[in-house]
């Protein structure tokens, strides 16, 4: 905690020397204080015990997983940010006692897990029942904090004003905004303070937010995001996020999502390289259309997919499609990407995944897969970077693609899980979610579709 603190004010005083001198330059370090921010918020709530285990479990992961993008964004923007040496060995010493800290946590932590009742099995547990009926119920149903609408028949013309004037009016419940039908041109940024915001489109293709920063526009990866979400208990309905970069501008996330217990339902994720950045914590997203080109499923978050319609566009020539790459650089980090009952297809070849970080983990699960997977399934990332650490899985899935038969024989993919480690992967079990998720009202299955 006080590494912590000491690298933010670090960071604060970087940025704010940096800004007098090189006023036009996108500085990286605004990066790492917000994610310090995070780290700081998470780990005061382990300290005053404000959680339970899996609580702690996932906030240590995100911790590190916090330090590891910041270090990331100095690397990408090193060339334009003389500091970058000072804050990177701040940020790699708090990356080890994290690291540290996270293995002590497991090696004590009760192997003993919750059993669900059979009231919850159709609900993930991070949703409280005071708001079951949210993600079901129609606008004019909801009590709505704020309206949207670019024509000035609601409460402001901008989602940044409606956020801002939330902030300063919230008493710490949920906050819904309804965004109206339209074209809302904006960066979007919800911080880790700004908990339980719900933004309510009229729709996918009718509300949409459209924003074009790129890395090859200057901007790290991380601050790509048209719209970005850390403050826990987010919520997203009916909108789609948009990233207009363009297929040559390399990484440009439409949707970055860094809020615990947060849920997406009935959106449409657009863009090319990195479009969706699951980054960190517990997330899940249900009956939405995610589509991109080079690894356009990435982060290291623990997060659930359920009755998405996964596309892959046709990339550039010579370049190749990865649907996910994950992040998990610690064999303790309770985080992965399972996806579980979707449609995943592609414009051309495209490869289930591969591993952006050393113990990397994806399981594709009773999901329908197109003709154009390749029948390796999953590529490498560097030669043989994170081939025995990492964890691939595949159980009942259908399609033209989903023949195992020319499969890698890596030691860490596994190619016909079984009825129990498919489990794993479940709501229930690998996001806790009907310890949480009920009370947002998505739909959801607990457990494998029967």
């Amino acid at each position: 905690m006080n590494h912590a603190l000491l690298a933010r004010s670090l960071a604060f005083n970087l940025t704010v020397s940096h800004r007098t001198t090189q006023v036009h330059v996108v500085d990286p370090v605004h990066d790492c204080l917000e994610l310090l921010d995070d780290t700081l918020d998470m780990l005061s709530r382990i300290r005053t015990k404000d959680g339970d285990e899996e609580d702690v479990h996932t906030w240590l992961s995100a911790a590190l997983t916090n330090q590891e993008t910041c270090e990331q964004s100095l690397q990408e923007k090193s060339k334009s940010y003389k500091h970058g040496f000072t804050m990177d060995f701040v940020a790699r010493n708090l990356s080890g006692l994290l690291t540290n800290s996270l293995e002590l946590f497991v090696s004590v932590k009760s192997k003993n897990r919750r059993h669900l009742s059979s009231e919850q099995e159709h609900f993930p547990t991070f949703v409280t029942s005071s708001e079951r009926r949210l993600l079901e119920a129609s606008v004019s149903e909801l009590k709505l904090d704020a309206v949207v609408a670019a024509d000035g028949s609601g409460t402001h013309k901008t989602v940044g004003e409606a956020l801002l004037a939330a902030s300063l009016a919230s008493s710490g419940g949920r906050t819904v905004i309804h965004l109206k039908a339209g074209t809302y041109n904006e960066i979007i940024r919800i911080p880790t303070k700004q908990k339980n915001v719900m933004l309510v489109g009229d729709g996918k293709g009718k509300t949409v937010i459209v924003g074009s920063r790129s890395n090859r526009g200057g901007y790290s990866t991380y601050n790509t995001a048209t719209v970005a979400a850390m403050g826990e208990g987010f919520i997203a309905r009916d909108i789609t996020f948009v990233n207009s970069a363009g297929p040559k501008s390399e990484q440009a996330v439409a949707l970055r999502v860094g809020a615990d217990k947060s849920v997406v339902y009935r959106c449409s994720v657009e863009g090319y390289q990195d479009s969706l950045y699951t980054h960190s914590k517990r997330q899940f997203y249900r009956e939405t259309d995610i589509t991109g080109t080079v690894d356009f499923i990435f982060g290291n978050s623990a997060v659930v997919f359920q009755s998405c319609n996964i596309v892959a566009r046709k990339p550039l020539p010579g370049q190749r499609n990865f649907v996910t790459a994950q992040g998990r650089s610690h064999s303790e980090q309770n985080t992965g990407i399972s996806i579980q009952n979707c449609r995943i297809t592609a414009q051309s070849m495209t490869f289930l995944g591969r591993p952006w970080k050393e113990y990397s983990r994806t399981v594709v699960m009773q999901s329908f897969l197109d003709g154009s997977i390749h029948p390796s399934g999953w590529s490498p990332w560097s030669g043989g970077f994170g081939l025995k650490t990492l964890f691939y899985g595949e159980f009942g899935n259908s399609g033209p693609g989903s023949s195992i038969s020319g499969r890698v024989k890596w030691a860490g993919c596994h190619s016909s899980l079984t009825v129990k480690e498919a489990e794993g992967f479940t709501v229930a079990s690998f996001i806790y979610g009907t310890m949480w998720l009920p009370s947002t009202g998505v739909s959801f299955d607990s457990g494998l579709v029967k």
